[in-house]
């Protein structure tokens, strides 16, 4: 900008661009956009010059400003928003702090991107600053967003919001668990572009088409573009479920309420649960691979039309077939797409017999990509004569669809290719249904270490974070291989065994160091587990129902005690051994805890505690006396609760254990007015819980004894103790303990002056609780209490404002501020 010094050194960079530019000028028409786009460059302009703005670039309808001092950018942004307000243009804004590369008269460097990346995280009339910027400014005039993933920034960061104003989640990739892809994606831009038309039109767009034809990785990068490019078409996030490894079409609606977090009410079905939480969120949900579930599809239907805002993007080799489903036939890749992606695999440059290949192979990428892995052996002239013999040969009395005869004749003539150990190994690896570790391969399919990287270097098996794995169309093949072998049940059974001894070494770890890292294990290999229980089911039950008895844990802390009932009904628990037995009981009583039907666990519980103490059983003898006790509690016995808990406390002193009813009965005690006991009760625990390294256990116990203190007074303490909960309870991914920390952070901030972040992270714990089918009920006290308090403090038009924006919070956000309150807490105090 004329008379305006380039600043240089420490910059704040200024970007923003006018939201839905397009719409508005088909609403408006060409001449009045272009006098609104006019008048918006005038305003913006004249704002900025008052304050030394330097003009870096202008395009389209985007400016690029830099300013010396961070208090100039926000002055002259401040003041452009509040010119430009009531008018027709809406823009979003960002803020970045730093010191950007000097290329006069332009900036290069991350700083400039990061700048760019913050903008694009805003909505129309938002202004959104970087962590760097707010350090500058007065705290008072900034509101913390929380802590955020930017596309292409490894890191997340801390967002601040300038101004009033409730504004959707931002668009940041933080709301979506959609994975990152191995490979980058080559082509299809045509097709991306109608599908997403498509897309934008319909609320169930299928994706179909034979095997081997990349619907996955074309859904996926569809999803992908619709998250990063049309937020605000869904601003409560876009999420995927791979359903490839799921056998039970009953468990389809069970796996998305789980991938979204929605946790069942008693007596409550997951699609009532699902359709509850998602009758008023704009999402996006990719399901993948539903061809072998389609029994859900009227479950799907169902909830379609119970959530409008809702839309599925389908991955299927068939149509679902209900109202409303707008097909898509993935067609292959075009011939030069297809050269293009068997020489990035391969490494070759195009070349005259390249084309015929990818021509022979009529442009389905599974089948481009098992031939570019022979290269390594073969000239390309070698590989097409091979190949149009063999396919010549293998298609010949297939009656299908001809994409799928070249593409199973491609498979076939890769397996024809290996030798007969490769051939073995290859079939009975197909048991793994979600892939295995080195250790699993060895020792269901007598694996041997050459042997699978031979067959990862031929593309029929896959290897990433210490996985082996196959594609879903090379398993269906894999597995036809093992049938026609004669050994697929003795390897499924070995599988199945595997499972079992995986449950039962996991039994023995649950209170211990080792509980987190077990519930990792089990996440990894769930689709294992879910396959190694349905054998057992169909042939060895009481096999079964020890794998769901032993990982009882992993059920509860999870949110998965759905998947374990299913099993306990398949099973009748009265005909198994008296050993099994127990831990079969103990599966009913937390299952039955888990949907609040307590009296069900009372009856457990008194039945397996009888047994065990017939058997001398005094493990489950401790355990049945402490879940006994919990049960009763929550029927509204209070003093055959304490009386329980007490005998269990004793059983455990007498033999030196460390006893998990300390912290229970630490709980109810607070809940009943008695705190110096509930002190005694969890500061034991605590110690006992830090010495058996669980984290789980510490986590908890330092919720139970932050939430005491607070209500002792003992304010500072109450921080330190949360602080810590976070710090443990986020790391090992415990979501209910983290909701629980947060709520008392909130609890802490209204009794120390600082009300607006406690009506913010009471949103965020409104939002878990619905989440996890937990009910404000006019008996819920303590939440009450948190709400008049700020009702006082703020009004209650502010609070509600407040606790909608809270909402929108994802865990990261909502922690990043629970941490922030409570650091300020500790500063002020020091």
């Amino acid at each position: 900008m004329t008379g305006v010094t380039q600043p240089s050194g420490t910059v704040t960079l200024v970007f923003s661009d006018i939201e839905g530019s397009t719409r508005l000028l088909h609403e408006l028409g060409a001449d009045a956009y272009r006098e609104a786009l006019a008048e918006h460059r005038r305003i913006v302009r004249e704002a900025y010059a008052r304050y030394s703005g330097y003009e870096v670039d202008y395009e389209g309808d985007a400016f690029f400003y830099a300013f010396a001092f961070a208090s100039d950018a926000v002055s002259a942004v401040s003041e452009a928003m509040q010119a430009l307000e009531g008018g027709p243009i809406r823009i979003r804004v960002g803020i970045h702090t730093g010191q950007p590369i000097l290329d006069p008269p332009k900036y290069v460097g991350m700083d400039v991107h990061f700048a760019a990346r913050v903008m694009s995280a805003a909505h129309g009339g938002q202004v959104v600053c970087s962590s760097a910027t707010a350090e500058k400014l007065e705290e008072s005039t900034l509101l913390p967003l929380g802590s955020h993933r930017l596309k292409d920034i490894a890191e997340p960061i801390s967002l601040y919001q300038l101004g009033e104003g409730s504004f959707p989640a931002l668009k940041t990739i933080a709301n979506s668990n959609l994975p990152t892809p191995a490979s980058s994606f080559l082509g299809r831009e045509d097709e991306l572009a109608q599908a997403d038309a498509l897309l934008q039109q319909r609320r169930l767009l299928t994706i179909h088409g034979p095997g081997g034809q990349g619907k996955t990785r074309f859904a996926l990068e569809l999803a992908t573009r619709a998250r990063e490019e049309r937020f605000s078409d869904y601003p409560d996030g876009v999420f995927s479920c791979f359903l490839s490894s799921l056998r039970d079409p009953a468990l389809v609606l069970a796996t998305l309420a789980h991938t979204l977090s929605v946790r069942e009410q008693p007596g409550q079905s997951a699609l009532e649960a699902l359709s509850g939480h998602l009758q008023t969120k704009r999402l996006l949900l990719f399901l993948d691979n539903l061809e072998h579930l389609l029994a859900c599809a009227l479950e799907l239907s169902t909830l379609l039309q119970a959530c409008p805002e809702l839309t599925l993007l389908v991955t299927s080799r068939e149509l679902l077939r209900i109202s409303g489903e707008e097909p898509y036939a993935l067609p292959p890749l075009p011939q030069d797409e297809g050269i293009a992606l068997f020489c990035e695999r391969s490494r070759l440059e195009p070349s005259p017999t390249i084309a015929d290949i990818a021509t022979r192979l009529e442009g389905l990428p599974l089948a481009l990509e098992l031939a570019a892995a022979r290269t390594r052996i073969l000239t390309p002239q070698q590989l097409f004569e091979r190949l149009s013999s063999r396919l010549d040969l293998l298609k010949g009395d297939r009656d299908a669809d001809p994409r799928q005869q070249t593409l199973r004749a491609t498979i076939e003539w890769s397996y024809d290719l290996l030798s007969p150990q490769e051939q073995a190994l290859f079939a009975k690896l197909s048991v793994f249904a979600g892939g295995c570790t080195l250790e699993a391969a060895e020792e269901v399919a007598d694996a041997d270490l050459d042997l699978l990287q031979s067959l990862v270097d031929k593309s029929l098996l896959r290897f990433s974070a210490d996985r082996f794995w196959m594609l879903e169309t090379i398993r269906e093949f894999a597995a036809e291989r093992l049938e026609a072998s004669g050994e697929a049940e003795v390897v499924r059974g070995r599988q199945a065994r595997w499972v079992a001894a995986l449950a039962r070494r996991s039994e023995a770890c649950w209170y211990g160091p080792e509980a987190s890292s077990w519930i990792a294990r089990f996440e990894v290999d769930l689709a294992n587990v879910r396959v190694a229980i349905e054998w057992g089911l169909a042939n060895e039950p009481q096999l079964a129902l020890a794998i769901a008895s032993n990982m009882w844990y992993f059920w509860a802390q999870t949110d998965r005690c759905v998947e374990a009932r299913r099993t306990l009904e398949a099973t009748p628990v009265e005909e198994l051994p008296l050993v099994e037995k127990l831990s079969a009981l103990r599966l009913v009583t937390t299952v039955a805890m888990s949907q609040n039907d307590n009296a069900a666990a009372v009856v457990a519980s008194q039945e397996r505690l009888q047994l065990a103490l017939d058997v001398g059983d005094e493990r489950h003898t401790s355990a049945a006396m402490g879940m006994l006790a919990g049960a009763l509690y929550e029927t509204g016995d209070v003093a055959a609760a304490r009386e329980w808990f007490e005998r269990a406390i004793l059983f455990d002193r007498e033999r030196g254990w460390r006893s998990v009813s300390l912290g229970n009965l630490g709980r109810m005690e607070r809940n009943e007015g008695n705190l110096s006991r509930s002190r005694r009760l969890l500061e034991e625990d605590l110690a006992n819980s830090r010495a058996s390294g669980n984290d789980i256990d510490i986590a908890f116990a330092l919720k139970e004894l932050a939430t005491t203190s607070l209500e002792e007074g003992a304010i500072l303490e109450a921080c330190d103790l949360t602080c810590e909960g976070l710090d443990i309870a986020e790391c090992a991914g415990l979501r209910h303990i983290v909701t629980d920390l947060v709520f008392g952070a909130a609890m802490v901030g209204s009794r120390t002056r600082r009300p607006h972040t406690a009506a913010l992270l009471l949103g965020f714990g409104d939002a878990a609780n619905e989440r996890e089918g937990f009910e404000i009920l006019p008996t819920t006290t303590w939440w009450w209490a948190l709400y008049d308090r700020l009702v006082t403090e703020l009004g209650k038009d502010e609070l509600e404002r407040l606790r909608r924006l809270g909402r929108s919070f994802d865990d990261g956000r909502a922690v990043s501020e629970a941490r922030t309150l409570l650091d300020e807490v500790r500063s002020s105090a020091a």
